[in-house]
Formats: C-alpha cells, sequence, structure tokens
C-alpha cells in the first residue's frame, strides 16, 4: 500500500494490545495518541504527452522555487533544535538545496518535458528512474552490507524531492504539527524527513509510524533529536485514535496500546530510568576512560562524514579514530583533487582541537556509488565484478598511484593544523607497506620543494589488519608501520569465510568467535613487541560486553561511533585488569562465540549484582 493511500477505517479491539516495531531511537514514553494524517496529492496523468514544454517549465521553475524557499523556513528552524540535531537535519536540506539546483535530477526533468510530460508526471518518472539506479546499479553488482543502506539513503532522497516538487506542483499542503498538545505521542503511517526536521523535541514525547525503516534519513534525524522512536510498527493504525494511551520504548521497538494499569504504571518506572541514565552518561562524557584498576585508556569516534563532528565532540571522544574519506568520493561526477580535499580535511583536524585525527585512505570496493572512481580505476564498468577477494584497498591504490599521491598530499598539506595520523586498508603484506611508504616519502619531499608546510618528521603511516595474513604477520608489519588498526568487520568476515551481507552465511559472522579473538591476540601481543599502538576499529569496539575482554586481549586504543563513547566508558570504569585478563583467557579457550558471549553476560550480571548467589 502506498504511503498516501488511506487506509479503511476499522474498529479498535479493546484492552491491550502489544505491537513489535524496529526501534530506532532509545528511550522510553507514556502518553496520548496524536494522529498525523499527510495530505493527498491529486492523481498525476503519466501517459500525456500534450503539454506545452514552455508551459510546464515554467510550472517547474515555480516548483521549484517554493521548494527552495521551504528548505530556507526548514533551516531558519534549526537553532531551536538540539545541536545534533541542527547538524544532521542542516546536512540533509544542503543535500536537498544542490538537488533542486543545476543538477542530474533538474536536468533529467527538463529532458522530459520536452517529450510533452506533465510536469508532476516528469518528476515522478525522474527521481524514480534515479532512485532505481542508487539501488540496482547498471552492469555492475548491487550495493551490499552498509553499502546497501547508503544507497537506500540515496535512493529516499531523490523520492523526498520528488515528493515535495509534486506538492508544490499540485498545491498540496504538508502536514503541521504546530497544533498537537504538549506531551503528546506522534503518530503516523510514515514520517517524511521533512516532516522530521518540523517536530519540536520539547513538546512531542516520542514517535512511532506503521511504516520506516531504522536505516533512513528520518530514523538518523529523530536519533539526532533523542526523540524516543519506533518506525515500521505494523497494524498501529487500526487500533490507534486520537487520545489513545501509549507506551513507546524506542530502546526494544515495542509500542504498548492502552496499556493496563499495572504496565501503565512499570513503564513510568522505565522512563524515570531512563532520564537517569541520560543523566549519567552526560556526566561520563567529563571522565577519564580508566579502569576501576587505575589503567588509562584511549577512547576515539569514527567519523563517516563530516556533518558527524559535532556529535564526536559531544561525546568526550579523544580524538577521531577513523575518518572514513570515501565520503569525498561519493555522488560526484569528477575526482576531487588536492586542493579540494585540503579544503576538506583542514576544518576537521582544526576542530578536534589538537586531538588526534587518523584519515583512512579511500578504501574502494566495486559496490561502492562513484561513477568518478569506478572511470578510473575500471571496476564496474562493462559487467567487470569486483570480489571481496579480490583488488580492493591498498591492492587497487597501488596500482592507481595518482589517487594514492592526491590523497597522501592533501593529508601532508592539512596536518600543520594539528596532529594527523594515516591508515592504509586491506593490506596483507610487507611489500604493500613498503610501496605506500616510498609514495608518501616522495610526496612529502615534493610538496617540501615546492615550499608548502608540512609536518616534519611526516605523520605517523599505519595499517590496518583486517586480514588473517595481516594478522598472522603482524610482528613482521608493526616494523614497518607505526601503528596498527584492528578492523574486526572484515577480519571476521575474511577468517570465518562469510559475508555478513550474505544471507546463506550471516549466521556464521560471529565477531566473538575464538578464532577471531585469537587473531586480536595476536596483532595485540605483536604491537606490544615493537612498541606499536594497536587499535581496534571496528563494530566490536562500540560494544561495551566486548571491551573488557579486548583489554584483557591486550587493546588499549578504541574507536566507534561517536554515540557508543559513553556506555563503552561506562562499562571500562566499571572493570579491572585483573577481570579482563580473566575473560580473555576464558574466551581463548572458548568452543564458539556463544559460549564467549554467555561468559560475558554473566561477567556484566556479576558486576552489576555483586552479591547474587
Amino acid at each position: 500500500m502506498k504511503a498516501t493511500e488511506r487506509r479503511p477505517q476499522q474498529r479498535p479491539r479493546a484492552g491491550e494490545i502489544r505491537l513489535e516495531g524496529q526501534p530506532v531511537s532509545p528511550g522510553v514514553a507514556i502518553g496520548y495518541a496524536a494522529v498525523a494524517h499527510e495530505p493527498v496529492p491529486p492523481p498525476v496523468d503519466m501517459a500525456r504527452r500534450d503539454c506545452n514544454p514552455a508551459h510546464e517549465r515554467t510550472r517547474l521553475h515555480d516548483a521549484i522555487s517554493r521548494s527552495v524557499a521551504q528548505l530556507g523556513r526548514l533551516h531558519d528552524r534549526l537553532a531551536l533544535l538540539p545541536e545534533d540535531g541542527q547538524v544532521e537535519i542542516g546536512s540533509l536540506l544542503e543535500v536537498y538545496r544542490r538537488m533542486l539546483g543545476p543538477s542530474r535530477l533538474r536536468r533529467g526533468i527538463e529532458g522530459r518535458l520536452e517529450h510533452g510530460m506533465l510536469a508532476e508526471a516528469a518528476v515522478m518518472q525522474e527521481t524514480e528512474a534515479l532512485a532505481a539506479h542508487m539501488l540496482a546499479p547498471p552492469d555492475r553488482p548491487a550495493p551490499q552490507g552498509e553499502d546497501a543502506v547508503a544507497a537506500r539513503r540515496r535512493a529516499g532522497e531523490f523520492r523526498e524531492i520528488g515528493r515535495r516538487l509534486v506538492r508544490n506542483l499540485s498545491g498540496t499542503p504538508y502536514r503541521s504539527f504546530s497544533a498537537l498538545p504538549d506531551g503528546a505521542i506522534l503518530v503516523a503511517e510514515q514520517l517524511r524527513p521533512a516532516d522530521a526536521a518540523l517536530i519540536d523535541p520539547s513538546r512531542i514525547a516520542a514517535v512511532v509510524t506503521e511504516e520506516g525503516g531504522s536505516t533512513g534519513h528520518t530514523a538518523i534525524l529523530l536519533r539526532a533529536l533523542g526523540i524516543p522512536a519506533v518506525l515500521a510498527a505494523h497494524g498501529l493504525l487500526a487500533q490507534v485514535r486520537r487520545r489513545t494511551r501509549l507506551v513507546v520504548d524506542g530502546t526494544t521497538g515495542q509500542v504498548i496500546i492502552r496499556p493496563s494499569s499495572r504496565t501503565a504504571a512499570a513503564a513510568r518506572v522505565d522512563v524515570a530510568a531512563y532520564a537517569r541514565e541520560r543523566q549519567m552518561l552526560g556526566r561520563l562524557r567529563r571522565l577519564p576512560a580508566r579502569l576501576s584498576s587505575g589503567e588509562v585508556l584511549t577512547l576515539q569516534a569514527n567519523l563517516e562524514i563530516p556533518a558527524e563532528l559535532p556529535m564526536v565532540a559531544q561525546s568526550g571522544a579523544a580524538g577521531i579514530g577513523l575518518l572514513r574519506s570515501e565520503f569525498l568520493f561519493m555522488n560526484t561526477d569528477t575526482l576531487p583533487d588536492e586542493a579540494r580535499q585540503e579544503a576538506i580535511y583542514l576544518p576537521l583536524i582544526e576542530a578536534m582541537a589538537g586531538d588526534p585525527v587518523t584519515i583512512r585512505v579511500v578504501d574502494w570496493g566495486s559496490e561502492k556509488n562513484s561513477d568518478a572512481l569506478s572511470r578510473v580505476v575500471g571496476i564496474g564498468n562493462g559487467g567487470d565484478v569486483n570480489p571481496a577477494l579480490g583488488v580492493r584497498g591498498i591492492r587497487l591504490l597501488l596500482q592507481h598511484r595518482a589517487l594514492l599521491e592526491t590523497q597522501f598530499a592533501a593529508i601532508l598539506r592539512a596536518a600543520h593544523a594539528g596532529p594527523v595520523r594515516v591508515l592504509l586498508p586491506m593490506v596483507s603484506g610487507v611489500g604493500e607497506v613498503r610501496a605506500a611508504r616510498d609514495i608518501y616519502t616522495r610526496v612529502g619531499r615534493r610538496l617540501r620543494r615546492k615550499g608548502m608546510e608540512i609536518p616534519d618528521p611526516l605523520p605517523p603511516l599505519g595499517i590496518m589488519i583486517e586480514t588473517p595474513a595481516a594478522a598472522l604477520m603482524a610482528d613482521v608489519l608493526a616494523q614497518e608501520a607505526e601503528f596498527l588498526a584492528i578492523g574486526t568487520n572484515d577480519l571476521t568476515m575474511y577468517a570465518l569465510a562469510a559475508d555478513r551481507a550474505a544471507a546463506d552465511v550471516a549466521a556464521l559472522y560471529d565477531p566473538l568467535h575464538p578464532a577471531v579473538l585469537r587473531l586480536v591476540r595476536m596483532t595485540a601481543d605483536a604491537g606490544l613487541r615493537q612498541r606499536r599502538p594497536v587499535s581496534v576499529c571496528g563494530e566490536l569496539a562500540s560494544d561495551p560486553l566486548a571491551v573488557p575482554l579486548l583489554v584483557g586481549l591486550g587493546v588499549r586504543s578504541f574507536s566507534m561511533h561517536a554515540s557508543a563513547v559513553p556506555r563503552v566508558k561506562r562499562a571500562i570504569r566499571a572493570a579491572a585488569m585483573d577481570d579482563c585478563r580473566r575473560m580473555a583467557c576464558r574466551a581463548l579457550e572458548a568452543t564458539d562465540g556463544d559460549e564467549v558471549r554467555t561468559m560475558l553476560a554473566t561477567y556484566t550480571h556479576d558486576l552489576r549484582h555483586p552479591g547474587d548467589g
């Protein structure tokens, strides 16, 4: 069913009802529903080919002007929102504005108008064609894993701007939430990103929708606003009316309709507990990441795009442990040159105010969406497929050295602004590190001859440990690299021969498998012997249960999504080094990941309830 279709009215059932949806923003809320229906635009005649192109172009340009003005008004509202929300929504509004300017989308729509199409039909066809291209690029494998999530977001951006143009072409109004009572729980069939941008988090207690998903822009915006939210709670609107009482648990994804007195009382306790937890995590941001036995660890943040920078600063992270530079190459027709890259790195380094920034040079595979890179490296053209065991990471960059030289030069030019480290992806042998270092050194000499201000000595050059070969050879590689960063995502995939994006083997993908943990221990030991820093920057670093285990394996530095830093810090401050080492010994002797997971859960329970048993 389309989001704009109104469902037939059904008589709600009496009594308490529990629905399961997708949890997208943590927290618990109890309150009364305020149902917000979306006005439906009139139907569009997609078959017409007798329209006056000049007239339809005028209508289109008017709709674009109105859309730009609306986005401007949304941007003006940002000062009323939490800082995280300002950044996330501001970044999205900028994407929309660029799409409405001289863009591929606009050229495509205007081209369709020349065939006599109605403007609304041209907008709908072109935005859907571009969305389909994002989701299933021709002559290339469909995106998988994190790249599939990014592709869905990009497709959603095209569809959302198309809906905005169609509404302005037809004069259909948007929803307004200004009349909703304070403390209401917003209920809708679907919530668009532009709708989320209109929400005042001081007035709306929670959000729950019948459709949607946990990885789209709407979910990201709701998390940035800090509102408890559950999406995709199917069957919701058949049971909810205005003033229906609800309990929304954005942590578990549960929505309780017409809660009993006992359920409501328990929900109020949960609301208070979550409020206390947020206050406690806020205080933790200012405290050191120190074990209860006194040892100090380093917690840093991963950065996907510059818009996440304020979240890094607010998390209490001690720098950026992994800046993924792929965003520079995404959705662009031309490769960013040296000056363009420097202009992006420089403010990121300056914003960290002396905390270190580790920049990973581009880690490219055919599933990434960059037409410019695909043309340069020849992957994804002509039906070529670059498999997981193919030409990736440093292998690909050494085959296309101009890419690596440009990126090295841009990083070195920006490195005078603060401490920087440079990271090489997907290393499997010593020869790759030596070849990359030769290029790195040569680029540094070239910049000095030009009189440019770059650090002396050059910033440290490190390597990702993502392959079993790299972990097994870590003692040798550590003699060539100045630091090691363990990427547990790919290391798990390659060690267990299980791609988590492949449904038939996803269950085998387990970063807590003892085989993976042994590779981590081997790498940490090599770093200790060679006096090289070792960090973990995969998803395992974000798991508060797993981090004390990784400490026991010898890791002292972690990089994670900014939102995970306070909870990981809480786990660290509750753990002692002796306990961490005992856990590590038991985990290395386990037979599978489930046994490790049970052991970690038991340890956490004993820590929180020392008197039990």
